[in-house]
């Protein structure tokens, strides 16, 4: 009779030589001061970016209309989270920018993102998990799919408010036109690489076609749908400044474009790097919640 041991805990006594077996320990400092490395290794990424920008600016290499300092830059940005005087010398105060302040403007741009990226999260699996499991589906979706995929979003944006008129409508539908192609895309791709084997072997223990479908296929599909979502969030980030090019007030984007038509540089410059600073947290937030819902990825 054969008798089984677990495996040793963090500090355990090794059973060969008697003493605490640190190994899991020593990963776990590894680990974090990996971790540690690698946030150090872009805040002195960041710094040095931020000395050459402050360098070629104050040595006037470029025309401040073309590149402000980052202190003008910095200057837009709480002038347009604060009340400020809307001229020197008059005494009348205005909001932020467009009367609204800078966060407003993101909530905006944000809602709109949510409702054209929500709708695509619902509807762009439907579609590639069923042109996954049909032949016949897949032959007669996938041309229009990769058509849709291949155009701009300016391509369209005028169609859309000929249809939908100058009002959300129109900017979420063109959110939902770019964030549909990626995700479905990435779930046909997900449902395809499901290996036949593992779904004969399932067949083969009595599983039925449901259980097949909700056992073997989903959970082999579901993190390159989450990567399909990450993916369509980052085109939706960069398509909300064309989405809101007529009456995109508020809006992230919107002001963005009115910034630069008037030709407010640092407000412009500003309004990019909140837009990029929104997507790297959303990405992230995603990336999170991609790991909780499917740790199995990449252990298979």
């Amino acid at each position: 009779m054969t008798t089984t041991s677990s495996p040793p805990t963090a500090g355990a006594p090794s059973l060969e030589t008697g003493r605490p077996d640190r190994t899991p320990l020593r990963r776990k400092r590894h680990l974090s001061s990996k971790r540690l490395r690698s946030i150090g290794v872009r805040v002195v990424a960041l710094l040095v970016f931020l000395v050459l920008w402050w360098g070629i600016t104050a040595a006037g290499v470029i025309d401040e209309l073309f590149l402000p300092s980052p202190k003008s830059v910095w200057d837009a940005f709480v002038r347009a989270n604060t009340w400020h005087q809307i001229a020197p010398g008059v005494d009348r105060e205005v909001l932020g920018e467009q009367n609204y302040f800078l966060w407003e403007h993101l909530i905006a741009s944000g809602q709109r993102i949510a409702a054209g990226v929500g709708a695509a999260v619902i509807v762009g699996p439907l579609i590639g998990f069923a042109m996954g499991m049909s032949a016949p589906i897949r032959t007669f979706v996938e041309p229009y799919l990769n058509f849709l995929r291949a155009l701009p979003p300016l391509g369209y944006i005028g169609l859309l408010i000929v249809w939908f008129g100058i009002g959300d409508t129109s900017k979420i539908w063109l959110l939902f036109l770019a964030a549909f192609p990626p995700i479905a895309i990435a779930t046909l791709n997900g449902v395809t690489s499901v290996k036949v084997d593992q779904i004969n072997a399932a067949k083969a223990l009595g599983a039925s076609r449901t259980q097949v479908l909700t056992n073997v296929v989903f959970p082999s599909t579901l993190p390159e749908v989450i990567n399909g979502i990450r993916i369509a969030v980052g085109f939706a980030w960069t398509t909300v400044v064309a989405a809101e090019l007529n009456n995109g007030i508020p809006g992230i984007g919107g002001l963005a474009y009115l910034a630069g038509t008037q030709l407010d540089t640092p407000l412009t410059i500003a309004c990019i790097i909140v837009i990029g600073c929104a997507a790297l947290v959303l990405d992230s937030v995603i990336k999170a919640i991609g790991t909780v819902v499917a740790p199995w990825k990449g252990k298979a």
